[in-house]
């Protein structure tokens, strides 16, 4: 977490980070091609150039030393005759000589005082070679292998190389170890030269112009242990060479003379006496035998040919001379040129620069990886694409007096060097004296602006320096940086120029860093020195870069005009830069030769408005010059463009150091993968580590922290622009400081009074501008220098921020962060693997993987295997990288310190104390606290205090300002709010989770060791799990958060916690059940709701999800325990209503009725429980009678899709069809298709009722009567109280309609039985619902006919006993109703009728008589309980019965009249008379 007192430092950093990435790329992008340089140099007219005699030499001669007086000796003794050579070995740091058998070994950089001799062979050295010993073959002590050439032998022999006492010098000592297994005979060639890989591979050229290579291994087995085998010879020459004799053999020979090793390119190239260049191909990985792929003869004539006809002067005075021949070659490093390979250089002086490529071929990088180009990339041919001139004597220090005028412009050149842009030339010519040309590039030619792109600045251009000599120049060499060295930078540079070295010695390999030029490279690599070999001794000569020879013009207080030229050479911001480097100390390896008053003069230079410039607006002085002249109009057509703010030299000057110093980190991957699980299936079985090493990392993190140090101390003393903007008080002072201005030197006021000036002069060209109508500049000078100080400041702050990066990295590795690494999950590491440094310093997401990091290191101190405290590592990371590192993070980790110690701690009062230590830690910095960690271990304790509101004020520190509550602002705004917001929340919802026994969500990671380590802990009985849910919810609804409690809500609602969040919830637990419901029912409304408006409520209708069902149901038990009875009657009701929004979820009726009856229920609790009031009793009824009402209208659809149901499968089975259905139909067919069509509607139909709920009127019409279900239309207009009829004719019809389908079904029978179970339902109504006349004479009429016809039997008293059945038993209605039908003659025109009418009469009485009976024996009081409604005394049923029997004799005696009076024979009115008189006889007994 970043500090209060940086807070800017986060969006700082990205705006320098872009900066940089913007200058490293155009630092890259000035880098041309040595293609490219040499085919624009063909147009300049001055490819060479010396540097300024007012400026220090660029090239100096270091030292020079004798050869040791041994080797002299021994020379001198062999008379000067015998066989001498030389050379230098940089690797080992050691010159060589030889003479005749003899070998000495010395140091070149200093005398020691050792000059050991080898002398171990009769013959004399012929060559001599240096290889690196393959590993596994020698013992570990020899590293280096020294190969020497006799005419008759090839011996090995072993190199060990001794460290100083200090240790500084690994080369102080060394010793030569005879190997005498690994000699072999050369079988009769003399070797001229040998040349070495960097893999160990020795190749040797013989004098019979052949390719040998000297193998040597451990000699396991059959095979030898070294073996000579040549390369180029064929089977002819080789049976040749065994039996012809030499002096037969005919032909010139031209032998080898020297051979070069393209380490990089794994080829190796030959030059022979001819000047003939052979290429050989060693294989991709550089340990193949070498396969020849090009001998050029003709070089020199196709060098001639690219002219193209305009040929120099020196080629003119060339041809004049003896024959040009080859006499050096050496390779091309990948980073001068991705398709030149090869220099050679002649005798004249000239270059040429060679391809192994095709024509069409294309050798650049793939991937941005030159190794990569190399390995793909083979060769194929040999031809020379370019050449370059000799430098001319002339251009360098030496005089021309005593040359000839012919030989003025021609070098004899004897021996030549080249290496990674540097050129050492030996010229022999006139005079005596010789001399060493040193060409080397010219470092201003590219240190333009930025932007350029013309011809001339691509161009090569070098310098030329010509140094004295005594004696002739036999061997140069560079001086290879010491293996330290050379190893921190490969680890930061070579890299990530894709220099991988596959086995090269990084110290060979480091030297190619040359090639990218002084001006990027100055920052980092030391000096460049080379050794030169000459016959009157060793002479060290040491190359000047821009910044060395900056220093010695402040050093020696140079001219003003001097320093002016410096910068107008280099440019102000190159110059800046090295007033950087110089004032901050940042010389790599040479820090002691930069004086404190040299860095102050820097620093002065840097900060000089009148060297570096000032900020000024792009094209302003074309603008204010450009006034328009009297006369001419203004041109409106004319297209302005926005001006642009150009920064000073100092600006300029600093993103450039900045830029090198970062580049080799900046966009590459601080990580890398090694071991077989590299690739991404196999990914965990990787090995991550850190991709630079720690000395790499220390040296560049000095570096910065003093760069940043330098800016920090300038800053606060106000000198240079952040002094001058100062100046200007608060409008720009503010941006930086906020205070006024201090006291400053004389020499700040004068510059404050330059800028003053400055400031005026643009005022004074902008006050010209507006008068001439001209657009206003877009910037004050006072602006222009606050954005230049800001952006210094921003660059400053990311060099903080980035020393601090490389500091958290070095310790990381010194606490081996392989293992750290290995404790993050997969996707972590992969993160981390993808993770540039640029993110690293300047991402969010490379915040987040350091702090993982540092977590895993704090884990490394405080976890249960701990190894050191807290405060040792906290103080480094404090001290090292605040930023990283701040005191809120040492208040986390304190905390999971203790949390670590409460967790192995026994005892419970100590493990409470540790905790609530803990939370208070932690509760200081939420926002800094990593909750799904500690919160975890809080669970583990049972401190669920902690649990609750450590998330929850971390949720408030993430969004203080309440956007995710604000529905004002932009939705993504308060969406992502929410977002950070929800993190947060789940971890108490992850506890409740714990404890209900669930799973915890995916992505709640653990760290610090998921697995709980508290002493004594066991698991939770159902009790205690109860008693921490509770104590949560509680803690939970204590808070004012209102977004956590929804979360909390709606998380308790998915674990099945309604009991506990009815119980606990908090006051706004309903708002959120009704909103979640999306239908609020708002208890005003209920309350204020008059009587009329009362049913309005209960029929709110309208779909609702199912995943919002459970809300509702929630508010209505809600409702129930809080004894607000209405509000959950209403919501029961709307359930009971709802429709269904989701497809295939369907409410059933039966589940509808389940809603409605339990509404009935609470409605008629609230009716008990409200107490006499003059407003809710009504209120209370009304809402009753209408949710009883739906209940019944509910019964009936219910009933009525089961009839139909039931008619659709009675249609579909046709067992259950009648036998006799139509069978006289002329056409079944027909009656199958209405079957199929009613099955259909029926189908239909039913499952229409299934979905909602319908209105009665709808089931009467719709449903019932289209259906005939009769039975339920008498039901619905007997609920309904149907009274617009007032004969009552539609109850009457349909009671006809009923009987005749009973009748069709199961005769009269069947109607019988459906008279008493409906009838019943209606009596003793009002009498409308059950018409007795109608349904009595319907039944009696059928009853004659069908007996009469045969069609059915039907006995007399079927149909009286059924009109009983539906009157519950009360015999006087019927009567009555018998009287009305027999008294009406033209109803019951019929005797035989009449007749039926009166036996059930007798029926009737028969009835009434037996239950008078009943009565009277005390049996049963049914009878009297129906007709008058109650229990009755014994003396008032007395009363009753005698009334009643004296109604049955009436009625006997007068039905007895009525028979007799039947016009039919007294056969069949006998049987009737006599009941009716027995039945008269009876009651008037005396015994009855």
């Amino acid at each position: 977490m970043l500090r209060a007192s940086d807070e800017r430092i986060a969006s700082d950093t990205a705006v320098a980070g872009r900066m940089v990435s913007d200058y490293i790329s155009r630092d890259s992008a000035r880098r041309v091609d040595l293609e490219e340089a040499l085919e624009a140099s063909r147009y300049a007219s001055h490819p060479y150039s010396s540097p300024p005699k007012e400026w220090p030499p660029s090239v100096e001669i270091a030292n020079t030393r004798d050869l040791p007086a041994v080797l002299i000796d021994r020379y001198n003794a062999a008379g000067g005759e015998g066989t001498a050579l030389c050379g230098i070995f940089p690797e080992i740091r050691r010159a060589w000589a030889s003479v005749d058998n003899s070998l000495f070994l010395w140091r070149f950089d200093k005398w020691d005082g050792q000059c050991p001799e080898y002398s171990g062979e009769e013959q004399a050295i012929c060559a001599v070679g240096l290889a690196k010993a393959k590993p596994g073959i020698f013992v570990e002590a020899i590293q280096y292998l020294l190969v020497l050439a006799t005419p008759v032998e090839l011996i090995l022999l072993g190199i060990c190389c001794s460290p100083s006492g200090d240790g500084e010098d690994p080369y102080a000592e060394i010793a030569l170890q005879p190997l005498p297994e690994y000699t072999i005979p050369s079988d009769g060639v003399t070797m001229t030269c040998i040349a070495c890989t960097d893999k160990g591979q020795i190749f040797l050229a013989g004098r019979d112009g052949h390719l040998y290579e000297m193998q040597y291994s451990s000699g396991s087995g059959w095979r030898k242990r070294c073996r000579k085998i040549c390369h180029t010879a064929s089977v002819g020459g080789l049976i040749s060479r065994w039996v012809l004799p030499n002096v037969l053999k005919f032909g010139a020979v031209d032998p080898i003379i020297g051979m070069v090793v393209d380490n990089e390119r794994s080829v190796l190239y030959a030059r022979t006496q001819e000047s003939k260049i052979l290429v050989f191909d060693l294989g991709i990985d550089g340990d193949g035998s070498p396969k020849k792929i090009a001998e050029e003869r003709n070089l020199i004539d196709q060098r001639d040919g690219l002219y193209g006809g305009v040929r120099s002067a020196t080629s003119r005075v060339a041809s004049r001379a003896s024959k040009t021949s080859i006499i050096y070659i050496g390779p091309l490093s990948t980073l001068e040129s991705k398709r030149l390979h090869l220099v050679a250089v002649l005798s004249d002086g000239r270059r040429m620069y060679l391809s192994t490529a095709s024509s069409g071929g294309n050798s650049d990088s793939i991937g941005g990886l030159p190794g990569l180009s190399n390995a793909l990339h083979r060769p194929c041919s040999l031809k020379v694409v370019s050449t370059r001139s000799s430098p001319s004597v002339g251009v360098g220090t030496l005089p021309l007096a005593g040359r000839p005028h012919s030989e003025d412009l021609a070098l004899k050149v004897e021996t030549a060097y080249y290496s990674c842009g540097l050129l050492v030339l030996s010229d022999s010519s006139p005079p005596a004296m010789s001399s060493l040309l040193v060409v080397n590039r010219d470092p201003s030619a590219h240190s333009s602006s930025f932007g350029a792109a013309a011809r001339h600045i691509s161009a090569l251009r070098e310098t030329v320096s010509s140094l004295p000599v005594e004696g002739r120049m036999l061997y140069v060499a560079d001086v290879l940086p010491l293996p330290d060295t050379a190893a921190m930078l490969q680890s930061l540079y070579l890299e990530s120029y894709g220099m991988h070295t596959f086995g090269k010695s990084c110290e060979r390999a480091s030297v190619q860093l040359w090639a990218l030029g002084d001006l990027a490279t100055q920052h980092i690599l030391p000096r460049r020195r080379a050794v030169m070999f000459s016959t009157m001794g060793m002479t060290e000569i040491v190359l000047n870069r821009p910044v060395d020879i900056l220093r010695r013009l402040l050093e020696f207080n140079a001219s003003r005009s001097s320093l002016e030229d410096f910068f107008n050479r280099f440019g102000a911001g190159e110059a800046a830069a090295m007033c950087l480097l110089l004032a901050s100390k940042l010389l790599s390896f040479e820090e002691i030769l930069v004086s404190n008053s040299v860095a102050e003069k820097a620093a002065e230079a840097f900060e000089d408005p009148r060297l570096v410039g000032l900020p000024q607006v792009e094209g302003s002085s074309a603008v204010s010059n450009a006034v328009t002249p009297p006369g001419v109009g203004f041109n409106m057509g004319q297209v302005v463009q926005e001006a642009e703010p150009t920064y000073s030299g100092a600006h300029e000057g600093l993103c450039l150091c900045t830029a090198r110093l970062l580049s080799p980190l900046w966009e590459l991957p601080v990580m890398i993968m090694k071991g077989s699980g590299s690739s991404e299936t196999n990914f965990p079985q990787g090995v991550i580590t850190c991709r630079l090493s720690f000395e790499g990392m220390e040296i560049l993190e000095s570096k910065i922290r003093s760069l940043e140090q330098f800016l920090r101390s300038r800053r606060n003393q106000r000198r240079g622009l952040y002094g001058c903007v100062a100046g200007f008080g608060d409008l720009t002072g503010s941006i930086l400081y906020g205070t006024g201005l201090g006291s400053g030197t004389s020499e700040d006021g004068a510059r404050r009074n330059l800028y003053n000036n400055y400031a005026q002069s643009i005022n004074a060209d902008r006050g010209t501008v507006i008068a001439s109508k001209r657009p206003r500049l877009p910037y004050s000078p006072a602006e222009l220098a606050a954005l230049e100080v800001r952006g210094m400041e921003c660059l400053r702050r990311l060099l903080r921020r980035s020393g601090e990066a490389l500091f958290l990295l070095r310790l990381l590795v010194q606490h081996q962060i392989t293992r750290l690494i290995q404790s993050l999950d997969v996707n972590l590491r992969l993160k981390l693997v993808q993770l540039t440094f640029q993110q690293l310093v300047c991402s969010e997401e490379g915040e987040q993987l350091a702090t993982r990091l540092i977590a895993a290191l704090m884990e490394y101190y405080i976890g249960p295997d701990g190894r050191g405290t807290l405060d040792d590592i906290s103080s480094k990371l404090k001290e090292g990288c605040p930023s990283y590192y701040n005191e809120s993070d040492n208040k986390f980790f304190q905390a999971v310190e203790f949390l670590e110690r409460a967790a192995i701690t026994g005892d419970a009062d100590e493990r409470e104390k540790l905790a609530k230590e803990a939370f208070g830690l932690l509760a200081k910095v939420p926002e800094s606290a990593d909750l799904g960690t500690v919160c975890k271990r809080f669970e583990d304790l049972r401190f669920y205090e902690a649990v609750v509101r450590l998330p929850l004020q971390k949720a408030q520190a993430l969004d203080p300002e309440g956007d995710a509550l604000n529905d004002q602002i932009d939705a993504n705004r308060r969406e992502q709010a929410l977002i950070l917001r929800q993190q947060c929340y789940d971890i108490v919802t992850n506890a409740l989770r714990s404890l209900k026994g669930e799973t915890v969500q995916k992505g709640a990671q653990i760290k610090f060791g998921s697995a709980s380590r508290v002493s004594g802990k066991q698991a939770l009985d159902q009790a205690s799990r109860d008693k921490y849910i509770r104590q949560i919810v509680q803690l939970g609804v204590q808070s004012t958060d209102k977004a956590f409690h929804e979360h909390l809500y709606r998380s308790m609602i998915d674990l099945g916690l309604e009991n506990e969040l009815l119980e606990f919830g908090g006051p706004d637990l309903v708002p959120f059940l009704q909103n979640a419901g999306r239908e609020p029912l708002k208890k005003v409304e209920v309350v204020t709701t008059p009587p009329s408006l009362l049913p309005q409520i209960g029929h709110e209708k309208g779909p609702i999800p199912s995943h919002q069902v459970k809300y509702i149901e929630l508010l209505a038990r809600y409702y129930v325990l809080k004894r607000q009875h209405m509000l959950a009657a209403l919501v029961l009701m709307r359930l009971a209503e709802r429709q269904s929004a989701d497809v295939g979820e369907t409410l059933t009726l039966e589940q509808r009725q389940q809603y409605l009856s339990n509404a009935v229920l609470q409605a008629k609790s609230a009716r008990s429980t409200a107490g006499p009031s003059s407003y809710g009793s009504p209120y209370d009824s009304g809402l009753l009678d209408l949710l009883e009402g739906k209940l019944a209208v509910l019964r009936f659809q219910i009933k009525i899709k089961g009839e139909l149901e039931a008619l659709a499968s009675k249609l579909e089975d046709p067992s259950g069809l009648p036998r006799d259905s139509a069978p006289d139909d002329a056409f079944p067919q027909r009656n199958l298709i209405a079957d199929v069509n009613l099955v259909s509607t029926a189908r239909s139909k039913a499952r229409e009722l299934a979905l909602d709920l319908k209105s009665i009127t709808q089931l009467y019409n719709d449903y019932a009567v289209p259906f005939e279900l009769w039975e339920i239309c008498l039901e619905i207009i007997h609920f309904a109280n149907y009274s617009e009829d007032s004969n009552s004719s539609i109850i009457r019809e349909i009671w006809a309609r009923l009987l005749d389908q009973a009748i069709s079904k199961g005769g009269v029978a069947e109607a019988c039985q459906v008279l008493k179970r409906v009838g019943s339902q209606f009596y003793p109504g009002e009498g409308a619902s059950l018409p007795l006349d109608t349904i009595c004479l319907h039944l009696e009429k059928v009853a004659l006919d069908r007996a009469e016809s045969g069609v059915e039997s039907v006995g007399d008293e079927d149909v009286a006993r059924a009109l009983l059945g539906a009157c519950k038993g009360a015999a006087e209605p019927l009567l009555n109703t018998y009287d009305q039908l027999l008294s009406n003659g033209a109803i019951l025109p019929s005797p035989n009728l009449r007749l039926r009418l009166l036996r059930s009469v007798l029926v009737i009485l028969r009835d009434w008589e037996v239950s008078i009976v009943a009565q009277r024996m005390g049996t049963s009081s049914t009878g009297a309980k129906l007709i008058y409604g109650g229990l009755l005394t014994s003396e008032q049923t007395t009363a009753i019965n005698q009334g009643i029997r004296d109604k049955i004799v009436s009625a006997a005696n007068r039905y007895m009249t009525e028979v007799r009076r039947l016009a039919l024979p007294s056969s069949t009115t006998d049987e009737v008379y006599r009941g009716f008189r027995e039945l008269e006889e009876k009651l008037l007994s005396p015994f009855f």
